[in-house]
């Protein structure tokens, strides 16, 4: 009971106020199968923008100071947390020790033959794989999804029926966007595998669970105090 007076709670509230783009739009019923997407950032932007958590907003992050630009929208999964679960999942496929989650909604870049002019909006996607990515000792996936109903790309389900070039930009992007030029710096950020659409539902499952587990308690809290407050 407590569960459905959190969640009526919830949507209501949605009446009067923004909903937070992490954690008041619904991933989806069908999800990991098919889920919502908001996305920040879109091929173009020479801006790195990303979410603010504490008011909802897109902020910029930094500018894109060198060649790097994300080549296909790029956002995140509402209600996901990349946390306890997600670096287990990690560990368990790397044989790697010590990692963990790195305490952000589940990053996903999404595929599609249609120009998205700018990001802060919202879409379906149907997760095809991900790329493992770690960064330093911190679990940092990055789903790879389709544009829902998309003519040329949304017929696609498995990382296998994407162009390998589409991937290669995608991991290249990430492999350097925070490199500096010239630099004798040593990268941190890995890619270990490319995986499959099982993989990757596994990984947006488990980033569910992380998010449940951290902002459930927060949730009944919340209700817990109104409830108080009313009496």
């Amino acid at each position: 009971m407590e569960r459905d007076q959190i969640r009526r709670f919830l949507e209501t509230s949605k009446l009067f106020s923004k909903p937070h783009p992490w954690h008041g739009i619904n991933i989806g019923d069908d999800a990991p199968n098919k889920i919502k997407v908001f996305i920040e950032l879109v091929p173009g932007d020479t801006m790195k923008y990303e979410l603010d958590k504490e008011s909802g907003y897109l902020k910029v992050d930094r500018p894109q100071r060198f060649s790097n630009i994300c080549p296909m929208p790029y956002g995140f999964v509402p209600k996901t947390l990349c946390s306890d679960r997600v670096g287990e999942f990690c560990m368990e496929k790397t044989g790697r020790e010590g990692i963990v989650g790195d305490g952000d909604p589940l990053d996903i870049c999404v595929i599609t033959e249609r120009n998205i002019p700018h990001g802060n909006l919202i879409l379906d996607a149907i997760p095809v794989g991900g790329l493992r990515m770690i960064d330093g000792e911190e679990a940092d996936d990055k789903i790879i999804a389709v544009l829902s109903g998309d003519a040329s790309f949304g017929q696609m389900r498995d990382i296998e029926e994407v162009p390998k070039h589409m991937i290669d930009r995608l991991s290249h992007y990430f492999l350097t966007y925070k490199e500096k030029p010239f630099s004798d710096e040593e990268r941190e950020c890995e890619i270990t595998h490319i995986y499959g659409r099982d993989e990757a539902k596994e990984v947006i499952k488990r980033s569910m669970e992380d998010y449940n587990n951290r902002f459930d308690v927060d949730k009944r809290k919340l209700l817990k105090m109104i409830q108080t407050g009313l009496k």
